[in-house]
Order: C-alpha cells, then structure tokens, then sequence
C-alpha cells in the first residue's frame, strides 16, 4: 500500500543514562514465554472511524476511492480509531521530521502529548523504532551507525531524543517502553551485507519488532483475565503495512502480526501536513490524490482516511 520508506533505524550509543526511559524491564522467564498462546478471535470493529466524523467533500478529481472524514480535533480522529477497531496491536506509524521542520511539532511530539494518553489507559507497552546497540562489538557497532548515514542525514537531529522523551511519557502513564536490541551477531550481518546494508536493517527493524510483539501478546494473553489490553508499535509508515509494496513485504511486519492477533490488528499512520510535498514519494500514497483535492477545505481540522479495513492515515491539522 505505502511507498513512503522513511526508516529510522537510531543507535542510541550506550543510552548510558542511569535514568534511560527505554529499558528492558520484562524478566526473562517472561521474553521466552512462546508466542504460539491462542490469540483472542477477531473482534469486529462496531462501526468504521470515520462515521464518528465530518464526511469530506465528494472530490470525482480525486481519482481514488479512499475513505475520508474531517475531526475538530487530532484527538478525536484517534479516539475514534481505537474506540471503534479495539486492536491487540496498535501499529503507529509516522513521516520522520526532516531537517529544516525543526519549528514544527513533529508527529512523535503531537502523539506523545496529547494522543498517547487516549490509548493509555488500555494499552501495556510500546515497541519503539529506536536502536540501543549490544555491549561488545564496539567497531561492528560504529560500522553500522556509519552505514545509517544514507538513511539519517536528512533527518531532524531531534528525532532520536523525542523517541527518548516518548519512553519516558510512556512510563508515566503505566505503558512499559520497549526499544530494539539487535545482537553483535545482527551488527555483523549488517557490516557483512556489503550494498546491502540499508536492506538488512529495514529487515531487523521488521524482524525484531515482530518478534518483541508476538512476547508481548503472549504474556498479554496468559496473565490476564477478560480482554487483554493493547500492544503499541511506534516508528516509520513503512514498516507498519498491512498491504506491502513487493519492494517493501520483507520490511513490513503488518501481515505477521495480523495474524498473530487474529485479525486485530490496526495500521495507523501520522502525517504533519507540512512535511507532504508534491514528490514522486508522497504522490505514491495511495490517499496523496484525495487529500490534494480537499487540502484547502478545513485546514484546521484534522483529516482521518480509511485506506483499506484496518488501514488508517491521520493529517493533523495544520500547526497555524
């Protein structure tokens, strides 16, 4: 579906603090509890998101057949995706600040603030895009975070921190936060893929999110009585797919985890309107023709799209 590979693989030297917010709480009596627990039956959304909206203008210009309403508000057009599709798996996935967006509010700041605290209540953790390399293979570790360069340089240089700040909110509201660690072993299959690198790591960030959520589920599932409560995913809108690209299935972990949570599984992206520009990559976006042709109407609400049943494009409105 998506086309927009904004990864952003970060490695967090050392995290050294003695504070640092993503840790790895869980014992590891808990990480080897096997993910083959019965996920819960699907649970069929009530209602789709987007009729607790304002239905946007017929557009026959648009040229796709996407779904579309306008929310006063950020928050409502969030309330009304969790409310109405009750996930397992929240799968958030958001357009990276780039340099020179630095006075914008960038989507990890906006989610922190002000939607995080609407899943909150139900959800238990948050798996964040964010790298904390392996104690030990210090030169393998300095290889790959040169390889990343390609990839990071065209970044905003606060994105590795509001990562960081979002574990700490996350802890503040009862939600554990997860970071990935890869292994010395995955720094040398990074270093040893030549060309490759970039296509590797994309392919850990799939594989090291998917196999932390299916942990997650799985304790989910056995500790608790009634309806288990919500796993959050949080990094790049590649990786959170539910209908990849043949460039991008092997970076995408929305199907795995899709069936993983027997259907309950909900890919939500986060788009500051800001940041979309009339670029062969954004033009891909299978909504980039609807919101073009409405982007004038009610700029200052917020824009959810319905892009496939469990598939779903938040625009915050615009920041003035």
């Amino acid at each position: 579906m998506k086309r927009l590979a904004l990864a952003s693989f970060a490695l967090v030297a050392g995290c050294s603090r003695s504070s640092a917010p993503l840790q790895d709480p869980l014992p590891s009596s808990a990480t080897s509890a096997a993910a083959s627990a019965h996920p819960t039956p699907a649970t069929p959304p009530s209602a789709s998101p987007l009729a607790r909206g304002t239905p946007c203008a017929a557009r026959a210009d648009a040229g796709a057949s996407i779904g579309c309403a306008r929310f006063a508000s950020a928050e409502d057009a969030f309330r009304a995706v969790v409310e109405s599709t009750s996930p397992l798996v929240l799968a958030i996935g958001e357009a990276h600040a780039q340099k020179g967006t630095e006075a914008i509010a960038s989507a990890t700041k906006r989610f922190g603030a002000s939607l995080l605290p609407i899943v909150a209540p139900r959800a238990s953790d948050v798996v964040a895009e964010l790298w904390i390399p392996p104690s030990g293979c210090q030169q393998e570790v300095k290889q790959v975070a040169s390889a990343q360069k390609p990839v990071t340089t065209a970044q905003a240089a606060t994105n590795v921190n509001e990562y960081d700040v979002l574990g700490s909110q996350a802890k503040a509201l009862g939600v554990t936060p997860w970071p990935l660690r890869p292994t010395c072993a995955d720094m040398k299959t990074v270093n040893d893929a030549g060309e490759d690198k970039i296509a590797v790591m994309l392919g850990l960030v799939k594989s090291l999110t998917t196999s932390r959520v299916r942990t997650l589920l799985a304790r989910n599932a056995a500790a608790e009585a009634g309806a288990p409560r919500t796993v959050l995913v949080y990094g790049g809108m590649m990786h959170n797919d539910l209908a990849p690209t043949a460039a991008g299935k092997d970076y995408t972990f929305g199907p795995d985890l899709l069936a993983a949570t027997g259907g309950r599984y909900v890919e939500l992206d986060l788009v500051v309107p800001e940041y979309i520009k009339p670029s062969p990559t954004w033009q891909a976006l299978p909504w980039y023709a609807t919101h073009e042709a409405g982007s004038a109407e009610d700029p200052a609400r917020a824009t959810l799209y319905q892009v496939g049943e469990r598939s779903f494009v938040l625009v915050f409105p615009k920041s003035s």
